[in-house]
């Protein structure tokens, strides 16, 4: 459990006075707690100048404001730094400090049934051109595979696999942990949706899982709920409206929210899921102001909940300010169709960039619309053909092996 004395940022991380701990555990490690410069024999040392010395809370501060990947490299250039980098309160105060470092991650099946993934910095992909690409290692060796990521949170991303294990991978420092079975019955017609969020109070990141059965023409559902670190699944209340219509949940603010449906497709109700208490509530959907809803869909930007809601000619995006106030809804942006639209013209809102730009999902596409001058821009990516997933993750030292 985590002290009386912890806070959260806003990025539902606690910051303790472990990280205080940490640092005075770094001076015992140095005998004078500053950098120098070690000098190549005892008479160089005679008449070198030594460099100008950093106090270690410098030191820290700087460290925690470079990339992950920087961090990785310069383990290895003392033991106490080594130590430092390593330490899981540093690896907290760097993602509360770091909060710009954001990548787009894509996965598809390529035409010889690899499971590939690419990310992009998600600024590159709002900037330039042809946005940068690099291609991860997926953990898992089976290559003829398609595993559904289900949401990311803190650097983690958490991925559905066959319906019956769930895998967590960092893919900034390589680290992953996969599940075990939740060992349901096998029913005709059956299906799984997945969570996965943190609860900041216990400082715990937990999975959930909720079984979907028909049974007499409706559904019934079972919901179990893993907390990192334990390695074992719990039952918890059943589903408390209908079946969620998402393929996932969505993270915010230690909660994992579902757009569900009661009796039908066309009545829709938004149910969270609270991982501290393990108890739910229903979220009241805005005032749509008389538009003609065909659909919705559940999303996050700027850290709100947010909801696409479409008609039959363009989609609102709605954001909740204050989560659980139905009166702080507000209407973002209104953002017209293009093309052929289809039955479902915007999966996705992934991302909305301080310019205003959002990133959209498009028929399996990418798609940028500026709002403030009405323009659409599909960014240059490698050519994917067939299903592909997105996910916007941040880049962070917080490692899936508790």
């Amino acid at each position: 459990m985590a002290p009386s004395s912890e806070t959260e940022d806003g990025n539902g991380v606690v910051s303790s006075d472990p990280l205080s701990t940490a640092i005075k555990r770094q001076r015992l490690n140095s005998s004078t707690g500053t950098l120098t410069s070690p000098s190549s024999s005892s008479e160089d040392s005679l008449h070198a100048t030594p460099l100008p010395t950093l106090p270690f809370e410098i030191v820290l501060e700087i460290l925690s404001r470079l990339p992950v990947k920087f961090l990785m490299q310069l383990q290895s250039v003392c033991k106490s730094w080594k130590s430092l980098i390593s330490d899981p309160e540093f690896a907290k105060k760097h993602l509360r400090v770091s909060t710009t470092r954001h990548h787009l991650l894509l996965t598809f099946v390529s035409p010889s049934r690899e499971f590939v993934l690419t990310t992009y910095p998600l600024s590159s992909v709002f900037t330039e051109v042809t946005a940068t690409a690099m291609q991860l290692e997926y953990p898992l060796n089976n290559r003829n595979r398609f595993d559904l990521i289900v949401d990311s949170c803190h650097g983690i991303l958490c991925f559905a696999l066959d319906q019956r294990f769930a895998l967590l991978w960092n893919p900034s420092i390589r680290k992953f942990t996969k599940l075990p079975s939740l060992d349901n019955p096998k029913r005709e017609g059956s299906y799984t949706i997945y969570g996965f969020g943190y609860a900041h109070i216990s400082d715990t990141y937990k999975v959930v899982a909720i079984s979907c059965y028909e049974s007499d023409g409706s559904y019934e559902t079972q919901v179990k709920v893993l907390t990192l670190g334990t390695n074992a699944w719990r039952m918890i209340q059943d589903f408390p409206s209908g079946v969620p219509f998402d393929d996932s949940g969505k993270f915010l603010r230690g909660t994992v929210n579902w757009l569900a449906s009661r009796d039908s497709y066309s009545s829709w109700v938004i149910v969270s899921l609270d991982l501290e208490k393990e108890s739910y509530r229903e979220l009241l959907q805005p005032d749509y102001g008389g538009v003609a809803v065909v659909t919705l869909s559940l999303g996050v930007l700027r850290d709100c909940l947010c909801i696409l809601s479409h008609s039959n000619t363009f989609s609102d995006i709605w954001l909740m300010n204050e989560y659980g106030n139905k009166d702080s809804w507000t209407k973002l942006f209104r953002v017209p169709y293009i093309g052929d639209v289809g039955s479902c013209p915007y999966t996705k809102a992934l991302y909305v960039s301080e310019e205003d730009k959002v990133l959209l999902e498009y028929q399996s596409r990418l798609v940028v619309y500026n709002a403030r001058d009405g323009t659409f821009k599909t960014p240059e990516i490698q050519d994917i053909n067939g299903w592909m997933v997105p996910e916007i993750y941040q880049e962070s030292l917080i490692s899936p092996c508790i």
